[in-house]
């Protein structure tokens, strides 16, 4: 029986004995819309890569005094959850984070300031995005998502009106150190935070997985709908219109449908229930090793990355390749994502979290090989095929690895501190990268070496998340 199915069945008996769960019948009905549409992409995964279960990694909470997982009353609003942002995500990377390359050579060409000097503005607040990630992770623990992410989307669209009406290179810098605390309120972390609690572990990867795919269209969707207002718009223009756009659909969403789980629910004038969902606090987390492996391995990930996209094109450019081909290979490795994100879920379920996520690393450096010897090689579509989809698969491997082996409880706090190094990464590649190749003389000692990281990165994290054993 599909995962579909089941929720739908669970829905109609609940609804009948419980007039609570009668009332949320509407949000039933997105329910079992999202559930279709999970069902409707796993049916493509042969049955062989989900026949298997395995035990949770040696590394896991479990072995230090977890509780055993509770199971949730009902998954309907927790679908409902994750359909409201599967939209809302895609709209706040296609206005917030997308929104920006489109519009930085009209800014450049208006403002008089150089592209360095523009692009630190969006670098500043990305470094302000990984630091404020940890509060925002402990908040999202303790109070729930729904009035941060509220917060973060009328901040989100206040600041994407002022960006419109800067005329000053610090007036740039002071929207985009504050739109950092709004994509720590808005992006991927605080939205898997706020599904987590909704789902047992094995419809947990599903859910996660649903908003990745959905959101990895958001440059598809609004990069283009953004290059086409430019020329009839101008850029000021356009962004008070993608204002507009970001505040009437994530405003409501984000007030309307967030909601803390129901076992973690405090009722009114009442002291907080005891939490049953089974976790471990950020303290305990730091003193295991699987922590700061993970941590320092999304970082190596995320830098190799972001390296990549800002650097490819004139790497290959200096290799006697047109920058047009060089930019259609990046959007190549975006598409790369999209596939390898559907196969993720069945391909965990198979070999485990810590398996996946090894060879995400792996695969990464297999990449940087082939992009290092790009002079020696007659094709890159490999490289293409794996940097894209070890891209796509890492962001899920990070969120469903600390949910498996550190528990839904504290997941904010600790997805929070693992992000800040991973989300900080990717403020300080584009300049790392540069500042490596002036170091080592050349693009290919810096792919090299990165190479050479993942490769310690996989082995790390293979060992560290070894598991106990498997079913057989």
């Amino acid at each position: 029986m599909g995962v579909g199915s089941w929720i739908s069945r669970a829905i109609s008996r609940v609804n009948a004995r419980s007039p609570r769960s009668a009332a949320l019948a509407g949000e039933g009905k997105s329910a079992r819309a999202i559930a279709s549409i999970i069902d409707d992409m796993t049916e493509i995964i042969p049955d062989g890569l989900t026949s298997r279960r395995r035990r949770l990694d040696l590394a896991s909470p479990c072995r230090i005094g977890w509780p055993p997982m509770a199971r949730p009353r009902t998954l309907d609003h927790g679908w409902a959850v994750v359909a409201g942002l599967c939209v809302t995500e895609t709209v706040s990377w296609g206005i917030i984070y997308y929104g920006f390359p489109v519009m930085l050579r009209p800014m450049e060409a208006e403002l008089g300031f150089s592209r360095a000097e523009i692009t630190g503005a969006f670098s500043a607040g990305l470094a302000v995005a990984a630091l404020v990630g940890l509060p925002v992770g402990r908040w999202i623990d303790r109070h729930g998502a729904r009035g941060l992410m509220t917060a973060g989307s009328v901040l989100a669209t206040v600041l994407t009106v002022l960006w419109a009406w800067s005329h000053t290179l610090l007036a740039l810098y002071a929207v985009w150190i504050l739109m950092g605390f709004a994509m720590a309120a808005v992006l991927y972390e605080p939205a898997f935070a706020a599904i987590v609690g909704w789902f047992p572990a094995r419809h947990r990867d599903r859910a996660l997985l649903a908003v990745m795919i959905v959101a990895g269209f958001a440059s598809t969707i609004f990069m283009p709908i953004e290059a086409w207002l430019l020329p009839r718009l101008g850029w000021r223009q356009s962004l008070l219109v993608l204002a507009g756009v970001l505040a009437v659909i994530t405003i409501p969403i984000h007030a309307l449908v967030l909601r803390r789980p129901p076992h973690t629910a405090r009722p009114r004038g009442g002291a907080a229930p005891p939490d049953d969902r089974p976790g471990v606090t950020l303290g305990a987390a730091a003193r295991t090793a699987v922590f700061w492996v993970l941590a320092a391995a999304f970082f190596v990930g995320n830098f190799t990355t972001n390296s990549v996209t800002v650097h490819v094109i004139p790497f290959l450019s200096e290799r006697g390749y047109s920058p047009a081909v060089a930019a259609l290979m990046i959007g190549w490795m975006g598409a790369m994502q999209v596939p390898a994100r559907i196969f993720f879920a069945p391909i965990a379920a198979r070999f485990g979290h810590g398996g996946v996520t090894a060879a995400i690393f792996f695969v990464q450096a297999l990449a940087m090989a082939q992009l290092a010897l790009v002079s020696h090689l007659p094709t890159l579509v490999p490289m293409i095929v794996m940097q894209g989809a070890s891209n796509g698969m890492a962001t899920l491997a990070r969120a469903t690895a600390i949910a498996a082996i550190f528990g839904p409880l504290h997941y904010g706090s600790i997805a929070g501190a693992v992000a800040l190094g991973a989300n900080g990464a990717r403020a300080f590649a584009p300049v790392g990268a540069s500042l490596l190749r002036d170091g080592l003389g050349s693009y290919e000692a810096v792919f090299w070496l990165m190479a050479g990281l993942l490769v310690v990165a996989a082995t790390a994290v293979a060992i560290t998340l070894r598991p106990e054993r498997s079913d057989r």
